[in-house]
C-alpha cells in the first residue's frame, strides 16, 4: 500500500513540474476554460482580435534637431626646450676660471669658463711680432721703390708682401687658439648643473654645462590613428601639468610625422608651448588636449535609439502612427547620441517609450519636449 501511495505521489509531483515548465496540455486547457464563468462584456464597437492589438502606446515626442559635436583628444607627452645646447670644450686644458652657477640666466656671449691660456698668449705675441716685422719690411721696400731706387726688385717687393700676409694669418690663428680657451654662452637661456670646477683638466669635446632657453617648450606626444583628422599645423592645443593644477598653458602644433608607427598605430606630434611666464621646466610631463567641432549632425537622446536585427533606429511619429527609421551612430556623449539619418529636421520622434512601439500600433503622446537638448 505504501508503494502505491508513493508511486501516485511521484506522478503528481512530475505532473506539477511538467505543468510549471511547459504549461498545461490544450485538452486540459479547453476543459478548464469551458467551466461556466461570468464573461466580461466587450465594449461596444470594439473589433474582435488578438488581445492588446488595439491598445495605444504612450510616448513622449520631441522634434529632431542637429548640433555640432566637439571632438576632444586627451593625451600625455613630455617637453624639452626648443632652443637648447650642451656646451663642450673645444680644446684640452686646465680650468682656471668659471662662472657656472646653476639656474643662472645668461645672454649669448656671456663668459662661462676659461682654460689655462698662457701658451696661446705667448704664441699670439710671437705671431704679432712676426707680422710687425713683415709690415716694416714691406713699408721699407715700398719707400725705396717710390724714391726710384733700383736696389729693391719687383720680386723682392712681392715676396715681402707675401710674407706679410702669412704673418697676418698666423696672428689670426693664434687669436683663434686663444679664444677657444675662453668658453662663452652660445645661446641665451638658463644654465644647468655642472660638475666642472677650477683646477679640473678638460679634454677636447668634454661636456661642460647645458643651456636651455625655456621661453618656449617643445612638447612631443602621440596621437592615435582614429584622431589623425585633428592634426594640422598651427592648430591650438591646451596643456596642463600636475605641478600647476588648474593652470592651462597654450600652444600650437608645429609638426607631425608623415607616417604611423607600425606597432602603436599612432603618429608623433610636436607642439610649441608658450612659457613666457617661466613656470615650466624642460622634461616635465604634460596632459595635452585638442578639440575640434564636426559639421552639424542630428542628435537624439539615448532613450530614442532602439535596436533590432538591422541595427539602430529611431521611431518617427506622424498622424498618431509610428514608423521606424534606421540610423548610423557617429558619436556618444553622456545621454546624447549624434547620428546619420534620412529623417528631416523637425520631425517628431519618440524620445521616451520608444522601446514599446511596433509598426501599425496607435500612438498617444504623454507630452512633448521643446527640443532634444532640453
Amino acid at each position: 500500500m505504501k508503494k502505491l501511495f508513493f508511486a501516485f505521489l511521484s506522478l503528481a509531483i512530475l505532473a506539477v513540474a511538467y505543468g510549471i515548465s511547459f504549461g498545461l496540455p490544450q485538452q486540459i486547457t479547453r476543459i478548464w476554460n469551458d467551466t461556466p464563468t461570468e464573461t466580461a462584456r466587450a465594449p461596444e464597437g470594439a473589433r474582435p482580435g488578438p488581445r492588446g492589438r488595439n491598445r495605444a502606446t504612450t510616448v513622449v515626442l520631441a522634434p529632431l534637431e542637429e548640433r555640432a559635436y566637439t571632438l576632444v583628444l586627451r593625451t600625455v607627452g613630455s617637453a624639452v626646450s626648443i632652443n637648447r645646447t650642451e656646451v663642450t670644450a673645444s680644446d684640452a686644458g686646465e680650468v682656471v676660471e668659471t662662472a657656472l652657477q646653476a639656474n643662472r640666466m645668461v645672454e649669448k656671449g656671456d663668459f662661462l669658463l676659461r682654460l689655462d691660456d698662457r701658451t696661446e698668449q705667448l704664441a699670439l705675441k710671437i705671431a704679432e711680432a712676426s707680422r710687425d716685422q713683415a709690415q716694416d719690411t714691406v713699408t721699407r721696400y715700398e719707400g725705396l721703390r717710390k724714391n726710384g731706387s733700383s736696389v729693391v726688385t719687383d720680386v723682392a717687393l712681392s715676396e715681402a708682401r707675401v710674407a706679410l700676409r702669412l704673418a697676418e694669418a698666423n696672428v689670426g690663428l693664434a687669436e683663434v687658439a686663444l679664444d677657444d680657451l675662453t668658453i662663452t654662452a652660445p645661446i641665451s637661456g638658463r644654465l644647468g648643473l655642472s660638475d666642472v670646477n677650477v683646477g679640473d683638466r678638460l679634454s677636447s669635446g668634454e661636456a661642460i654645462v647645458t643651456i636651455d632657453d625655456t621661453s618656449s617648450l617643445l612638447a612631443t606626444f602621440e596621437v592615435p590613428e582614429r584622431s589623425i583628422g585633428l592634426l594640422a599645423e598651427g592648430k591650438p592645443v591646451l596643456v596642463s601639468t600636475p605641478t600647476y593644477a588648474g593652470h592651462l598653458f597654450e600652444g600650437e602644433i608645429i609638426a607631425f610625422d608623415s607616417r604611423l608607427d607600425s606597432v602603436t598605430r599612432s603618429a608623433t606630434v610636436e607642439a610649441e608651448i608658450d612659457n613666457s611666464e617661466g613656470l615650466l621646466l624642460a622634461g616635465m610631463t604634460f596632459v595635452i588636449r585638442m578639440t575640434d567641432e564636426t559639421p552639424p549632425l542630428p542628435v537624439v537622446p539615448a532613450t530614442a535609439i532602439t535596436w533590432d536585427r538591422s541595427g539602430a533606429g529611431i521611431w518617427v511619429v506622424k498622424d498618431d502612427s509610428a514608423r521606424r527609421v534606421p540610423v548610423t551612430i557617429r558619436y556618444r556623449e553622456g545621454d546624447q547620441v549624434w547620428v546619420e539619418t534620412d529623417t528631416p529636421l523637425g520631425a517628431q520622434i519618440a524620445v521616451e517609450g520608444a522601446s514599446k512601439l511596433r509598426e501599425g500600433v496607435p500612438v498617444t503622446t504623454a507630452g512633448s519636449r521643446k527640443g532634444l537638448g532640453a
